[in-house]
């Protein structure tokens, strides 16, 4: 077995280096988030060896938030790609020393164009954070390497930096859950923002009857649908109520001839309905707390007109769980 005793200490150690963070969080970074939030163009972050894979990382988050990010290799920018950087940019550069050969040679380029930077780094003095608009510090007192060489508690707060500017960034530009959804269509983070409209049973697939419909066309419906249940609607096509198979069961148990019924007579009335807009995970919730298998959708509060209806199986195929 490993050494737990050196585990807990890099976790420690890491762990240290984040919340040392807190307390220097300033005017500069105020500063640091509204030049993000103010830029017109997009935001490149860069940084070179393990700084780059943190940049990744960081390029990421930004734009799977709201704002347009990638990440640019600082070798490959002097090799040819500067012509990426415009002066509506904002350069995001990180590295630990502020000294990296690579990061300081863009730096007569990105000022020349007039573009935006944002140093990360550890080292509040350096060539790098002189030349930035706005630098933050996230130096460590010790790496958590045993010999104090290998990037990791450094790495760590500097991807700690990148999330809250992030974060703040996306609570600053109003960005919602909707939008969340939009970016994110595949994947199960996406699939749990999507709205009731984009999983219902609508049109000819979704199973209505009148009032007035008797129990033999209504139970026809229902199995031709296959959902369950149907919605029960008066001559306004106004939803009034649903018939469920527990409601036939509980009829059939008292005994009577449902065939001599009408829907009416079945139903049960103001049934649950959410909106088109509802998430899914949401109408997930709804069934799971009421322990229905299916919620009708509907358009309009008072009256309510049925736009379609959303099964608990729906759900389970789209992998909310």
């Amino acid at each position: 077995m490993g050494d737990r005793s050196l585990a807990r200490k890099v976790l420690e150690t890491e762990a240290a280096a984040i919340l040392s963070l807190v307390n220097r969080l300033d005017a500069r970074f105020d500063c640091a988030v509204q030049i993000l939030r103010q830029c017109q163009g997009r935001v490149i972050v860069t940084g070179m060896g393990k700084s780059g894979i943190i940049c990744r990382k960081i390029a990421a988050t930004f734009a799977s938030t709201g704002t347009p990010a990638f990440f640019l290799h600082p070798a490959e920018a002097i090799h040819g790609d500067l012509g990426v950087i415009q002066p509506e940019d904002v350069v995001v550069a990180l590295s630990y020393s502020g000294e990296t050969d690579e990061l300081l040679r863009l730096l007569e380029t990105i000022r020349r164009l007039g573009a935006k930077l944002i140093a990360i780094t550890g080292g509040p003095r350096s060539t790098l954070a002189q030349a930035a608009d706005v630098a933050l510090d996230c130096s460590v007192t010790e790496e958590a390497c045993p010999m104090n060489l290998v990037p990791t508690a450094s790495t760590t707060a500097a991807l700690a930096i990148g999330d809250a500017i992030a974060m703040t960034l996306l609570v600053e530009k109003g960005f919602r859950q909707e939008d969340f959804a939009s970016l994110h269509p595949g994947g199960k983070l996406g699939k749990r923002l999507m709205r009731a409209e984009a999983l219902m049973h609508a049109g000819d697939r979704c199973p209505i009857v009148q009032v007035s419909t008797p129990m033999r066309d209504v139970i026809y419906e229902m199995s031709r649908k296959g959902l369950g249940m149907t919605c029960v609607v008066d001559s306004d096509d106004t939803l009034v109520g649903i018939i469920t198979d527990g409601d036939l069961r509980r009829q059939m148990e008292r005994s009577v001839d449902i065939r001599t019924m009408a829907a009416g007579d079945v139903m049960t009335r103001h049934p649950i309905s959410v909106s088109r807009r509802t998430l899914a995970v949401e109408a997930l919730n709804i069934m799971e707390q009421r322990k229905i298998t299916a919620v009708v959708v509907a358009d309009g509060d008072q009256p309510k007109r049925v736009a379609g209806v959303v099964h608990v199986h729906d759900l389970w195929r789209t992998e909310l769980f």
